[in-house]
């Protein structure tokens, strides 16, 4: 970069701080909080004030942001599969780089991870990866929706609402016990029972992950001075951060104790026992 594009450079930023700094004092008369900060977080976890009608019911808005993911996953699925697939060349192209790497990434950590049960558990594992990532940038959507109380609310991510992420904490665990008693029976049962606390870890991982990029969007945007372009950043930067890092976190960590559960049990014999004594006993010459 020269001095001359330095320069230029350096004076649209500052113009941009003094556009920003002018807009806050000359709206900082017209600027009144309709809640408190303590209450717009609260509505972000509790969901009390922003439900929405769902088939005659009631439900927090974090039910219709997962139906519509899901709607969205296996809408682009089904059209992967069935246009582009079918022309995947010897030569790829750019989507079919990425779409190989992504699948391969998924598969090799499922067969480094479990190499005796892999393949559902690959196809798991990029399933949940897929939904988590989706799901999380959902809310940089700002899809509106209705509440029951007749105000326009933005559809939460998925798993910022608790129940989100019990269900698919549980729907992890759940793969893993499958898989334990379907290898080993009930050794494979004892060792996944073993494991009661790994639900409750992923489900609150993800809540507590999730939420916090929310909750510091709300503290941010709750601040006049700092309400102006701030909010963009730090949501977007939470938002993209949160997304890679919890897709990885959930698949490695299912990958990791369903290949634990999956190992075969190696029963140890008496005669197993004494032969291995024999070939390490050493020779003596008499």
């Amino acid at each position: 970069m020269t001095k001359k594009q330095l320069g230029i450079f350096l004076g649209v930023v500052a113009v941009l701080i003094a556009a920003l700094i002018v807009g806050i004092v000359l709206t900082d008369g017209l600027y009144e909080r309709d809640v408190n900060i303590q209450e717009s977080m609260q509505d972000a976890v509790l969901h009390e004030g922003d439900k929405v009608w769902f088939f005659g019911l009631q439900v927090n808005p974090g039910l219709i942001s997962a139906y519509l993911v899901t709607a969205v996953i296996l809408i682009f699925a089904a059209i992967v599969r069935i246009f582009v697939i079918p022309r995947f060349k010897l030569v790829p192209g750019r989507f079919q780089i990425v779409l190989e790497e992504a699948v391969g990434m998924f598969t090799g950590m499922a067969e480094k991870n479990s190499p005796h049960r892999n393949k559902f558990l690959g196809a798991y594992i990029f399933a949940a990866a897929a939904y988590i990532f989706v799901g999380t940038l959902f809310e940089l959507v700002g899809f509106p929706w209705q509440s029951a109380a007749g105000e326009s609310v933005t559809l939460p991510a998925p798993l910022s609402d608790i129940n989100g992420a019990i269900a698919l904490g549980c729907l992890s665990y759940l793969v893993i016990l499958a898989g334990g008693i379907a290898a080993n029976r009930a050794r494979g049962l004892g060792r996944t029972l073993k494991e009661f606390s790994l639900p409750i870890s992923m489900s609150f991982r993800l809540f507590g992950a999730l939420l916090s990029g929310l909750l510091v969007s709300e503290l941010v945007y709750s601040y006049l001075t700092l309400s102006f372009v701030l909010p963009v950043l730090v949501g977007v930067l939470f938002t993209v951060m949160h997304a890679l890092v919890q897709a990885y976190v959930l698949a490695t960590l299912t990958a990791l104790i369903y290949g634990e559960v999956t190992e075969p049990y190696v029963k140890k014999t008496r005669a197993h026992s004494k032969e291995k004594h024999h070939q390490i006993k050493p020779e003596v010459n008499v």
